[in-house]
């Protein structure tokens, strides 16, 4: 009796490990899933150039286009609403978060330029005009094993030339 005991103990103790590890590693692939979503966004806004300014011969990086770009960058690598909510069959349940947006321009700044952010422990040098994005995501466990998972990502993208 004492042996069918222990292997039903063993049993609770072997499926609450397996649920831990399987929900550690599909947190991983959401942190992924979101670095790539918010390093797009960066991307896709350092991108969007003032045409004004380059016509005189300065690289500018138009400030409201690249707001509108990296917010459909995210909306679409995360299946988000206009609000950042996630959409119905998203992988992601809660609402997303930019904390943080900042496009730098050479009028504003001297290049190499370094940006801090004490509050989200974030530092990058940009060497031209760039974009500097910090989104807040939340990972929705898929079992109860694990403490609630809340990232604060990152990204930085400078406007390439060429």
């Amino acid at each position: 009796m004492y042996k069918l005991v222990l292997v039903m103990l063993m049993m609770v103790v072997w499926m609450l490990l397996h649920a831990l590890q399987t929900d550690e590693e599909l947190a991983i692939t959401a942190l992924f899933q979101g670095k790539h979503a918010v390093n797009r966004a960066a991307h896709a806004a350092a991108q969007q150039v003032n045409g004004a300014a380059l016509a005189e011969g300065r690289l500018h990086i138009d400030e409201l286009a690249a707001s509108r770009a990296a917010g459909l960058y995210l909306q679409r690598n995360l299946q988000l609403d206009e609000s950042g909510q996630p959409l119905p069959g998203s992988y992601l349940q809660e609402r997303v978060e930019v904390v943080d947006f900042q496009v730098v321009n050479g009028d504003s700044a001297a290049f190499p330029y370094t940006y801090r952010n004490a509050a989200y422990d974030y530092e990058v040098t940009l060497h031209r005009p760039g974009v500097i994005l910090i989104a807040k995501i939340v990972y929705p466990r898929v079992f109860t094993v694990i403490e609630p998972i809340e990232w604060t990502i990152k990204g930085a993208a400078e406007l390439t030339s060429g």
